[in-house]
């Protein structure tokens, strides 16, 4: 006991100890998705509190010297250990962040017993908390002496420190937690003798039985609001709200002696009632005594997303999928609304260049870049360590069938990686699977300025072709792109029959009515992305003024790998966002040989290249811009430059819509302040728009005052275009003419590629020969692959539920000529891939 003694007095003075703001890594191995639950343990470093599997610590202790280990293991209580006693646990309230996880709405935390010991390296000499109080009794008087309270607890404190993914959960979490309203302390309720019954409530308005809600300032019992697909109720309760301003409904029926649904108009949110027992008695009602008796709006809209059947045909459930396990065969653990970011990285790995990224990295940096964490995670899901059953919770002795489940990864440190600074993925809320494959694509950009770039196998260039009607001469533009974005023409559905059935029946009221999915063939959503489209206010440099155009767009190129979007996701005629529920039949093989761009045709005339006249609202005088001015006395009327006058009102409108300010200040510009009808038409016919959210620049204005200046360009924007193949001066130019922003600056470089050589860089800048030493500068023009425009389908990522705020999202991969479900940690082979209903289609080149 003495020697151990001696050498824990020889580490002491590497130890730390946790002080706020450290963040304590004992839940995930930096280098592996190791845990306390794997075979070996976790070893959290006692200095830096980074973790270690038991197959890295030797590395990293050799690395840095670091000797002094928290070892922490833990083991899955038993199931009768957990619900000792008779009966079953109370079922917990569900919550949106059940919906796709396994378990369905019960989802329970996991019970470990846990071991804690210090580990001394290199000869793994353990320390427990029994040998220190076994220690003699000179052996701990050095201790004391040379150790703090503070540090003599470091056991304790490591053990009980909140580790970052726990702290990342608090920081993230915004799933189903209500705020208690602002009307709910000092809500005025109206002494107008009104008394509700304990049941058989109707609308006063309408008559109708279900959705029911009572405004708690006058007691008036009125119906909710109409879904989506005709269902709900009247909208009488909302009326009401905006007739007399009364904030606050209680949904009756939900009402139990935990409390029930509330919902304040005026804040737009279901919200807590902290004295709804006061305000519920106040109209005779005794909440304790009140029993549910209707479904609660979390239960509804779990309800409504699996009532058109997404959900038991898109995850399988109707058949006995056999579980698979091995190399690329992982699962991934769902974070909370995670299954997104599951989905597209298991993509994502298939691709034979992201794989070759996957190679394990030595890094022990607490904060590592990009790619040593996405090669951790590729590693994790290819290698088959990870791809083990799960336990069976249950009772050991009792055979049970294989749930599909496994021990799968739990991306924690990469979520929070590629989350962090992003105001939608750093939260736990669901997002759009399209948009994170953006995110993260950019992310690889930013981070491939040298060397491989996995994302080339992705990026395309689409050539834009417009026409002058009137001139007959054409304008030739190019950008990049990473995405095929399909148009649903619901107009072309085969089924209109049936679908026009179902939709009489609804409106009449019959609750029966079947939901009937529209049957779209593939053909007419190709047809629809190559058909020309019309720009009826298309100013012409030939005529001089604005016209009729036509607009082709064609690929440039053909990436490796084509991935499709099925625009889904739209508006109704109220502006409510709304997800198509559609059926596609999407082949398994694609030739898009006849979408191929072909440049300027032989004798065709190109447009002149000259700047359009300055475009102003119709309520904005010009004078000063325009440089003529009237009489003297009258100059001071007009500054040099008059910005334009908006119309706040509709702005305001359109960001409370959900739209970008500057999106919105563009649309009212651009329609002359005409109206909200005008700028929302105009917003959803440029929402496409790679500069759709950039700021307004004014036509005629992309030097001087609105130029930016060198000195105040991103220096990581220019470098992620020099990346792509231009010189610093092209990346120059191009960002100050688009005031810095880096996505309309590629487009901006690609659609000015005839000109590139010959444009100087104003300010100070050097031209492109000087830059080179004298040397020719290198040919402007993207680093993209090229081949042909055949391709087979190897994966599909489909979403169930009715919006991309909510629901689940599972992915199938064609692996081995066999497809593959993932959904999250049950990986299992498909028996019926759902290929019409996906969201996001993946092919890949074949070889001719």
């Amino acid at each position: 006991m003495a020697e151990v003694g001696e050498v824990l007095m020889s580490v002491l003075s590497t130890i730390r100890v946790p002080k706020p703001g450290d963040r304590v890594h004992k839940d995930e191995c930096a280098l592996s998705f190791s845990s306390p639950e794997s075979e070996g343990g976790l070893y959290l470093c006692m200095n830096s509190f980074l973790g270690f599997g038991s197959q890295y610590v030797d590395r990293y202790h050799a690395r840095t010297g670091q000797r002094a280990y928290l070892h922490i293991t833990r083991t899955r209580k038993k199931e009768d250990d957990n619900n000792s006693g008779s009966g079953h646990p109370p079922k917990k309230k569900p919550t949106r962040l059940a919906i796709g996880i396994e378990g369905g709405f019960d989802v329970e935390q996991e019970q470990y017993e846990e071991d804690v010991k210090v580990v001394i390296l290199p000869d793994r000499q353990e320390v427990t908390s029994e040998d220190l109080a076994t220690m003699p009794d000179v052996v701990r008087e050095r201790v004391r002496s040379r150790v703090s309270s503070n540090k003599r607890n470091v056991i304790i404190l490591l053990r009980f420190s909140d580790s970052v993914s726990h702290a990342l959960q608090v920081q993230q979490w915004d799933g189903e937690v209500r705020q208690e309203s602002r009307h709910a302390i000092e809500l005025k309720q109206l002494d107008n003798g009104v008394k509700i019954p304990p049941s058989g409530w109707r609308c006063e308005v309408c008559d109708l039985q279900e959705n029911i809600w009572m405004n708690l300032t006058d007691g008036k019992v009125l119906c909710g609001r109409r879904y989506f697909d005709g269902t709900g109720g009247n909208n009488h309760a909302l009326l009401h709200f905006q007739e007399t301003g009364y904030p606050i409904a209680v949904k009756l029926g939900t009402i139990t002696p935990d409390g029930g649904d509330v919902y304040s108009y005026d804040e737009d949110d279901m919200v807590l009632d902290s004295k709804l027992p006061e305000h519920l008695s106040h109209f005779g009602i005794n909440m304790m005594t009140m029993e549910k008796t209707e479904r609660t709006m979390t239960e509804l809209e779990i309800a409504v997303n699996q009532r058109v059947g997404e959900w038991e045909v898109i995850q399988e459930s109707g058949t006995t999928l056999r579980p698979l396990f091995g190399n690329g065969l992982t699962g991934m653990k769902n974070l909370g609304n995670s299954c997104y970011l599951n989905s597209v990285m298991q993509v994502l790995f298939t691709v034979p260049d992201f794989q070759n990224k996957s190679v394990p990295s030595s890094t022990h940096s607490p904060h590592p870049p990009v790619f040593p964490s996405v090669a951790k995670l590729g590693y994790g899901l290819l290698s088959g360590d990870y791809s083990k059953p799960a336990p069976d919770p249950g009772d050991e002795n009792v055979a049970s069938e294989p749930r599909g489940d496994q021990i799968g990864i739990a991306p924690r440190m990469f979520k929070a990686l590629v989350g962090r600074g992003h105001p939608e993925f750093s939260t736990n809320r669901q997002q759009d699977a399209q948009e994170f494959l953006l995110h993260f694509i950019n992310m690889v950009e930013r981070n491939c300025r040298s060397g491989s770039n996995p994302s080339e196998a992705f990026r395309f260039l689409v050539e834009e072709r417009i026409v002058c009607q009137q001139s007959h001469k054409a304008k030739y533009t190019q950008r990049v792109d990473y995405i095929v974005q399909l148009p649903v023409p619901m107009d072309q559905a085969t089924n209109t029959e049936e679908l026009q059935e179902a939709e009489r029946r609804r409106e009449e009221g019959d609750s029966s009515a079947p939901i009937v999915r529209a049957q779209i063939p593939f053909t007419a959503c190709m047809a629809a992305l190559s058909e020309p489209e019309i720009l009826t206010d298309f100013w012409s440099s030939a005529v001089q003024s604005k016209t009729t155009a036509t607009k082709t767009t064609r690929f440039a190129s053909f990436p490796d790998h084509l991935v499709i979007q099925i625009k889904k996701f739209t508006f109704g005629l109220d502006w409510v966002p709304k997800k198509l529920d559609v059926s596609i039949d999407v082949p398994d093989t694609l030739d898009l040989s006849a979408l191929h761009a072909t440049g300027q045709q032989p004798g065709e005339e190109l447009l002149p290249e000259v700047a359009p006249p300055s475009l102003m609202t119709p309520d904005v005088e010009v004078k000063g811009i325009l440089g003529f001015h009237g009489n003297e006395e009258d100059d001071s009327l007009y500054s040099p430059l008059l910005s334009p006058v908006l119309d706040d009102s509709t702005v305001s409108q359109l960001c409370e819509m959900g739209f970008p300010l500057e999106a919105c200040r563009k649309a009212v510009y651009y329609t002359g302040n005409t109206g909200i009808d005008a700028a929302m038409n105009w917003i959803m016919s440029h929402m496409d728009d790679p500069d759709f959210a950039a700021p307004l620049v004014l036509p005629g204005c992309s030097s001087g005052a609105g130029t930016t200046p060198i000195e105040s360009l991103s220096e990581e924007h220019l470098a992620t275009i020099v990346s792509m193949g231009f010189s610093r001066d092209q990346a120059t130019k191009a960002l100050r003419a688009t005031s810095n922003v880096l996505d309309r600056a590629v487009d901006w470089i690609f659609s000015h590629l005839d000109d590139l050589e010959s444009m100087d860089v104003s300010e100070g800048g050097r031209s492109g020969a000087e830059s080179e030493g004298g040397r020719d500068p290198p040919p402007p023009g993207p680093r993209v692959k090229d081949g042909p425009g055949k391709y087979e389908l190897f994966a599909f990522i489909s979403h169930m539920g009715t919006s991309t705020m909510c629901g689940h999202y599972v992915c199938h991969i064609k692996k081995d000529h066999q497809w593959v479900i993932f959904n999250d940690q049950k990986v299992c082979a498909s028996e019926k891939p759902p290929k019409d209903l996906g969201y996001l289609y993946f092919y890949r080149r074949v070889a001719e």
